[in-house]
């Protein structure tokens, strides 16, 4: 990578990490935004992931006339805003199914009430262009990072159980996706597990190449997650009825104006113009509600997560969703 790549691709990683807030750190680190201020008290404490839920609902317009205030938190990835949840510091969080069920089997009491879901194709293993290993029957005996129980880990062990191979037969490095990356330019991590736009960046810029995808695989799930506290209130549980039907809406509008959004994608998470294009298109994404298949296949991942011992004992989903709740009215 040349100093210009990498001092790029540093500022994309800055941009993309924020940490995870507690209660207190929430209370000063908010981002308010409201239509209607004085119609109502209400106030949903919402954790993104940059580029995604606020993103969306902005560039679309979707959120013009809400008559409740919302304070946006920002994290990195799904594993603070799993934590954010536990300890109440937000009322709803965006974060993948496999961290969502790996904390809710570790303490976690949120529910999932709303399901976004993506192609996974770009949850991936990269390997730098001069890379040896070619496919992903070339991964024995070497080394790959990613986080620790994210969909990057189930997507590892899921192409190590297609190939024959076990966790045994590789090594695990547990990093977050700027040392990840780093480790893997240094020449002391062979393989990067990761997703877009990650993924999107190390293609078109690094040249990267995908050894195994998601698809087939993974469920490309997302869930829109509540804490039980939030969700028993019944003012707030209206505001965020109201909430995911924005997020519907924005959902469309985005989808039909790809190229469009693609473009203030990579100028809000601070990407090339074509890696933001790039990483948005490919999600052939839709905001859909929780149903019994969804359950089905999350219940599916928990159990695989227990067979891999990252789940400790069997781990019934049933109660880690809520189904009350529709994208459309």
């Amino acid at each position: 990578m040349t100093k210009k790549k990498l001092a790029l691709f540093t500022a994309l990683l800055s941009t993309l990490t924020l940490l995870g807030c507690n209660k207190q750190e929430a209370a000063k680190n908010a981002d308010s935004s409201q239509a209607s201020p004085a119609k109502s008290e209400v106030v949903l404490k919402i954790g993104d992931q940059k580029g995604n839920m606020r993103a969306q609902l902005e560039a679309s317009g979707a959120l013009k006339g809400v008559d409740y205030k919302i304070n946006w938190y920002e994290f990195p990835a799904a594993a603070p805003v799993a934590e954010a949840l536990k300890v109440e510091g937000i009322d709803i969080g965006y974060l993948g199914d496999a961290p969502f069920l790996f904390a809710n089997a570790n303490g976690g009491t949120a529910k999932a009430i709303a399901v976004y879901k993506t192609d996974p194709y770009p949850t991936a293993i990269l390997v730098p262009e001069n890379s040896p290993i070619k496919s992903a029957k070339d991964l024995k005996g070497k080394s790959l990072t990613m986080n620790k129980g994210s969909i990057s880990h189930l997507l590892t062990l899921k192409v190590l159980e297609q190939q024959g191979l076990k966790p045994e037969d590789v090594t695990f490095k547990f990093l977050p996706p700027a040392d990840g990356k780093l480790a893997v330019e240094n020449g002391s991590v062979d393989a990067w597990v990761v997703w877009d736009p990650y993924t999107a960046y190390a293609e078109l810029k690094d040249h990267y190449r995908i050894v195994a995808n998601g698809r087939g695989l993974y469920s490309g799930y997302i869930f829109l997650a509540g804490t039980q506290k939030a969700l028993d209130d019944q003012q707030k549980r209206v505001a965020i009825q109201d909430f995911i039907y924005r997020l519907k809406a924005s959902q469309i509008w985005t989808n039909e104006h790809a190229e469009e959004f693609g473009k203030e994608y990579a100028k809000i998470v601070g990407l090339p113009e074509d890696v933001g294009i790039l990483a948005f298109k490919r999600r052939n994404s839709s905001w859909d509600p929780i149903d019994a298949d969804v359950i089905k296949t999350s219940q599916e991942t928990a159990d695989f997560y227990t067979k891999y011992q990252l789940i400790n004992k069997h781990f019934d989903v049933s109660n880690s969703f809520d189904q009350g709740f529709k994208v459309t009215k």
